[in-house]
């Protein structure tokens, strides 16, 4: 069990699954787990469910813990550094999982305090522990920052360490991933109905085929090609499907997506 404390800037959904993550995996003992959030509801949530000390502001964080994760949106986190500026130190790690926001903006907005930062991007499925998360280090962070990095968000997922250029590519793809799953499962949700289905029935057998397809990927180890040819048969109900989804462009729509939220998340950082 860790001794230093950790400290959530920002007490929402995602902070509240690295808590549980890492309280279900004894990192760290409630009473060393420290949370500021200007929703008290928020605070109260936190403190009740998972026994942890919440706080009255962000500097109150930081002064009571080494290890912060900076949990806010990305359009409120200069006000967050104005905040810690005269808080934080040399013994300080910052680890950001705002979307689009730089190494380089908190390097410089905090370089007189000598903190080190590293920066991740996660996503979602995090709150039932099984998220994506790629880690980014900055300049000053030791290979211990990056070695606890990696164990706070493995207990909520999936972690792998990445140089920052690639980090807006990570927000296109799994940061922003789940949402276009989500619409993948509402669509076939739809579809099932208009083929004369009930909702409640072709919801099941949908959820139960997303995951099943997916937990077969990873056990596998096969190709997503060889995968979908099992499924194929020549002349069969399968390939009449795919036929339409390539005459529809699928898999284009799906890379300029991916592409469109890459743009985006760069555009985040330069301003």
């Amino acid at each position: 069990m860790a001794t230093t404390k950790i400290g959530f800037v920002g007490g929402g959904r995602m902070a509240e699954a690295l808590i549980k993550g890492i309280l279900e995996a004894k990192l760290f003992a409630p009473g060393d787990v420290l949370v500021f959030d200007p929703d008290g509801q928020r605070r109260d949530h936190l403190a009740a469910l998972y026994k942890v000390s919440v706080c009255q502001s962000n500097c109150e964080v930081a002064v009571a813990s080494s290890n912060l994760v900076l949990a806010v949106k990305p359009q409120v986190m200069a006000a967050v550094l104005e905040d810690l500026a005269g808080c934080v130190n040399e013994n300080h790690l910052l680890i950001s999982i705002a979307a689009g926001l730089p190494l380089v903006l908190f390097e410089e907005r905090l370089h007189a305090n000598h903190c080190r930062v590293i920066r991740v991007m996660p996503n979602t499925p995090a709150l039932v522990q099984a998220g994506a998360a790629a880690i980014s280090p900055g300049a000053g962070a030791t290979s211990e920052d990056i070695s606890f990095a990696c164990r706070l968000f493995e207990k909520v997922g999936k972690a792998v360490v990445l140089e920052e250029k690639y980090l807006d590519a990570v927000t296109g793809l799994s940061g922003s991933g789940p949402a276009y799953v989500f619409s993948f499962i509402e669509a076939l949700v739809d579809a099932g109905v208009k083929v004369g289905l009930n909702r409640q029935v072709a919801e099941e057998l949908v959820l139960q085929t997303v995951y099943g397809s997916v937990l077969l990927a990873m056990q596998s180890n096969q190709h997503p090609a060889v995968l979908r040819a099992m499924v194929t048969s020549p002349g069969g109900t399968t390939i009449a499907g795919l036929h339409q989804l390539a005459r529809g462009g699928f898999s284009g729509l799906v890379m300029d997506a991916v592409e469109a939220a890459t743009r985006r998340s760069e555009e985040l950082g330069r301003s």
